[in-house]
């Protein structure tokens, strides 16, 4: 639906790319050839590479910024799932979303070579293939067994395979583009891990990212930045102003829209920062479930209002990127969309909620007029009661 998501005039679009439906192993009639920058041969789907083409082409076209989500999907191919996934994935994890294989030369060659074909393809001078600029790489690597599985690990075990391949990512990436980002991507369990997963399943977010960047420098500092999801604590719950674990103090247990000002603070610590500069921040998926009434669909506009001014008013964010444009039946019950689904036909959209218009507006000069209803909701009498306000 680029339409309609270049209608509401966003800015900014991350879309998936899995790699197993990118790579092949040998030359056939449907590959693309492409050759890396050492000169080895590698191939790719040519109808899949089009299918991408066509979004990022269009997207970047209007001058909306791109960022590429590069995971691994489990594939029907083992061949393709000994190159692509960690050694230790476990097949009885959820989601069947791998960690990435830095462990087998093979591995670590294709994974470089994926980010390098991506790399090369989306940084043409003449962009004609589109333009992406960010690359965020695995999905919620803070809850590994259920994102970014590589079986039962320790957090040190997840974040040494991690920074290895972020590393890859980065060093392929400049080959081919001088500001181009890689990101790394995480959910809001900040100073405890997800209550779903045991101590070898998930892990709390500080605790890595304080880990991953002591190794990154030990091995020597690169400029990785970070792909954050402040969805409120309770993902069934809207009210993102009542978290009650988001808290303004040091140990606070989630990161959500309520006290996101830590998240920038923590990032502006000395010893986070790159070349005297605070890392990059994105929020490249997040949003709000509306229940099945008409409260519901307030509700989660009214959030959507709360999250909208409190991030841009937020110095240290330089994007909020909503999740998703149409409610889906494969969320666990949750319906984040601006989308009512049809629910015969889970892909057709067909009718908009409350939160749409909100959207719609948020950047606009009247945006106030817009947000007005969600005040009472919120229980604030001015936007400016829930300011960020970062500690000097």
């Amino acid at each position: 639906m680029i339409d309609d998501a270049l209608a509401l005039g966003i800015k900014h679009a991350a879309l998936n790319v899995n790699l197993a439906s990118l790579l092949q192993l040998t030359n056939n009639p449907q590959s693309l050839p492409w050759t890396n920058s050492d000169g080895q041969p590698f191939y790719f789907h040519a109808v899949h590479v089009q299918a991408l083409d066509r979004p990022i082409k269009t997207l970047s076209d209007s001058n909306v910024i791109v960022s590429l989500i590069i995971l691994a999907y489990e594939s029907h191919k083992p061949e393709l799932n000994k190159v692509l996934l960690h050694p230790r994935y476990d097949r009885k994890a959820p989601n069947h979303l791998g960690a990435f294989n830095t462990e087998t030369p093979e591995g670590t060659r294709y994974l470089a070579a994926c980010i390098e074909f991506l790399a090369d393809r989306y940084s043409r001078s003449d962009r004609r293939y589109g333009r992406a600029v960010n690359f965020i790489m695995g999905n919620e690597v803070n809850s590994h067994w259920f994102w970014y599985n590589m079986g039962p690990a320790s957090m040190e075990e997840v974040a040494d395979a991690y920074l290895r391949a972020v590393r890859i990512a980065h060093t392929a990436i400049r080959k081919y583009s001088a500001t181009a980002r890689v990101y790394l991507s995480l959910e809001h369990h900040w100073n405890i891990r997800y209550p779903g997963g045991n101590e070898r399943q998930a892990f709390a977010g500080r605790k890595f990212i304080d880990y991953f960047n002591q190794r990154a420098k030990a091995e020597g500092d690169f400029d990785w930045h970070l792909a954050f999801h402040p969805y409120p604590e309770n993902l069934f719950n809207p009210r993102t102003w009542n978290d009650k674990t988001a808290t303004l103090r040091d140990d606070t247990p989630r990161i959500t829209f309520k006290n996101l000002e830590m998240l920038v603070a923590y990032f502006r610590l000395p010893e986070l920062l790159f070349s005297g500069q605070p890392r990059r921040i994105i929020l490249s998926e997040q949003g709000f479930h509306s229940g099945n009434s008409p409260e519901g669909e307030i509700l989660q506009a009214a959030a959507y209002a709360y999250a909208y001014y409190r991030v841009a008013n937020l110095d240290g964010i330089d994007s909020f990127i909503y999740h998703r444009q149409v409610d889906h039946p494969a969320e666990g019950g949750l319906n984040l969309g601006l989308w009512r689904r049809n629910e015969g036909n889970s892909s057709q959209p067909i009718t908009k909620k409350r939160i749409y218009d909100v959207f719609l507006h948020a950047d606009r000069d009247d945006w106030q007029k817009a947000f007005e209803f969600a005040l009472p909701l919120i229980g604030i009498k001015s936007w400016y009661e829930i300011r960020p306000h970062l500690s000097p």
